[in-house]
């Protein structure tokens, strides 16, 4: 087995838990993770606290100048369980994981202006190898030449009722019917915006873990990883 460390992108369709995989991936190889779902539901948050409600008419200039004072960040939690994400140094993990960000982050995610920031951030972030990161253009915008991509994908409903359960253990409100409304909306918006949309990589293996628990999806993984370290 080889012992240089790689970059690892981990991209794929919203609710597929892309997360717990990616982070399970990091643990398994000592690798740092980093969630760049959770940086653009952390803009959005502050767009939300900022009175910003629907992007459709907003002035680019406005734009920038609240991007420009948006500092995203991760601390390591206090329990040793991973990183906690960080909005101009407040710890907003729970608050990013709302039906209400939910809603917004896909139309934030997708304002040019918004994607090039995070975009740098992250490529900065990544400089050094030994990352995992999951997104939904990792492996084709921010990591193109990532040495491992995998592109997750799974059933819309299956995927819903696995984010309803996600939110209910949080005890957040919400209708199965909205959840899935909600993903498909943002399937739609990844998959159709016109900077860097949710797009397969040509060189990405495709897991479809719609049937799958976690502990089989590593042993997927480990088959993979076995031929590239």
């Amino acid at each position: 087995m080889k012992s240089e460390r790689i970059t690892i992108a981990v991209d794929g369709y919203s609710s597929c838990g892309k997360s717990t995989f990616a982070k399970r991936i990091a643990k398994h190889l000592s690798y740092i993770y980093i969630d760049s779902g959770a940086m653009y539901r952390a803009v959005t948050l502050a767009f939300i606290r900022a009175g910003i409600t629907s992007l459709e008419n907003i002035e680019e200039s406005k734009l920038q100048k609240l991007l420009n004072n948006i500092e995203v960040g991760f601390v390591s939690n206090p329990n040793g369980n991973g990183w906690l994400t960080t909005l101009n140094g407040e710890i907003i993990e729970e608050q990013i994981r709302t039906l209400e960000v939910s809603n917004l982050v896909s139309p934030v995610s997708a304002k040019p202006l918004v994607r090039q920031k995070m975009t740098h951030e992250q490529q900065e972030m990544g400089k050094k190898k030994g990352m995992v990161m999951d997104g939904r253009d990792i492996g084709t915008v921010v990591f193109p030449n990532a040495e491992l991509k995998i592109f997750m994908t799974a059933d819309p409903l299956i995927r819903a009722k696995r984010r309803l359960k996600e939110m209910e253990q949080k005890g957040q409100n919400a209708t199965l019917e909205e959840v899935l409304k909600n993903i498909e909306e943002r399937d739609y918006i990844d998959q159709n915006r016109d900077i860097a949309p949710l797009r397969q990589a040509k060189d990405a293996i495709v897991l479809d873990n719609s049937h799958m628990t976690i502990e089989q999806q590593m042993v997927w993984f480990d088959e993979i990883i076995e031929h590239i370290l």
